[in-house]
């Protein structure tokens, strides 16, 4: 999940209180920051703010759709207008909540969210910089360039880019893409991962998978890195 407001403690709260509903979260401060990462199309929920410094949030959300990403999104703001509310809905927002709103009720309706994205089979395409992940044909492009990669591997991509910006450990990659983390061990994921890093620096794009040592392994590019937290 990503949540896009300017308020310090609005954006605390929020990472506190998903986090312990299980859900990764991460967190921009302005419009550019958090259009930048929403592009990934990484996130299964945006939590989006409208009143946003440098790029409000109807802008962001705008250009997020002309550009055919189609994270769901849901809209919060201090404004309760009707008319604030459906210009967002307008533009493609799946839900609009209003400042102060209750912390059930935003996990309530980020979970009705999720159902629906699910019901709806939204899997879009993955990207970071120049690579894309095509979830729908199981394929990968670096600048157009086809990257060939077994399923295994396409799969380990595939969750890596998913949280891109974000450390995955080990042991999740192994519940991720062998099915638990008995069916492998952790040495086959680093074998795994120096295939997928081999076929990467192949055409250029090698430097997109980094290890960090104790934790596990984080997709990021320069671009990404620097509007992300920390």
């Amino acid at each position: 999940m990503l949540v896009v407001d300017d308020e310090p403690g609005v954006r605390k709260a929020l990472h506190r209180g998903l986090r312990a509903e299980g859900m990764d979260v991460l967190t921009a401060a302005d419009g550019p920051s958090g259009l930048r990462l929403a592009q990934t199309g990484t996130f299964d929920v945006l939590l989006l703010d409208i009143m946003l410094p440098g790029l409000s949030g109807y802008r962001v959300l705008q250009q997020l759709r002309a550009q055919g990403i189609g994270t769901p999104v849901l809209m919060i703001s201090a404004k309760d207008g009707e008319v604030d509310q459906a210009d967002g809905l307008d533009l493609g927002a799946d839900g609009y909540l209003v400042k102060p709103f209750s912390f059930v009720v935003l996990v309530a309706q980020v979970r009705a969210v999720l159902r629906r994205a699910q019901s709806e089979a939204v899997r879009g395409p993955l990207r970071i910089g120049g690579l894309v992940v095509d979830r729908a044909t199981r394929e990968v492009r670096w600048h157009d360039e086809p990257v060939a990669l077994s399923p295994r591997e396409f799969g380990l991509l595939e969750v890596l880019v998913g949280r891109a910006g974000t450390v995955v450990t080990k042991d999740e990659l192994l519940r991720a893409v062998w099915g638990d983390e008995q069916a492998a061990t952790r040495n086959v994921v680093e074998v795994y991962v120096g295939y997928v890093r081999r076929k990467l620096d192949a055409v250029g794009a090698g430097s997109l998978v980094r290890t960090v040592r104790g934790h596990g392994y984080l997709a990021s590019d320069a671009q990404l890195d620097e509007v992300l937290p920390g």
